[in-house]
């Protein structure tokens, strides 16, 4: 994992949110059902992108760039794709944060 690519993702507030909500999403997206009948692959980017109110593209790029860094995984089912976060990542992200500062 790329520290310096890592941290560029996480200085935005939207990317920061999306990592919040996916931690939850049930709560956060009240709405949603798994389109596939696949318990836990994530959420659709349809959904992110309508409770963040920015462009799909906008959100698009976020998601990639998430999941470049390895913060999210990304499943594709047909012309859909679903994310959710990364744990493993995420506690990595911890124990750096923790022994660098």
């Amino acid at each position: 994992m790329d520290q310096v690519e890592l941290f560029k993702a996480l200085a935005n507030k939207t990317r920061l949110q999306i990592l919040t909500w996916l931690k939850d999403p049930e709560f956060y997206f009240p709405d949603y059902q798994s389109a596939c009948g696949i318990d836990d692959i994530g959420v659709c980017v349809g959904h992110i992108q309508k409770k963040s109110g920015l462009t799909q593209s906008t959100i698009s790029a976020y998601l990639s760039l998430l999941h470049r860094v390895g913060l999210v995984s990304a499943t594709r089912v047909g012309q859909w794709t679903y994310y959710k976060r990364n744990e493993t990542a995420i506690a990595k992200l911890g124990q750096l944060i923790s022994s660098t500062l």
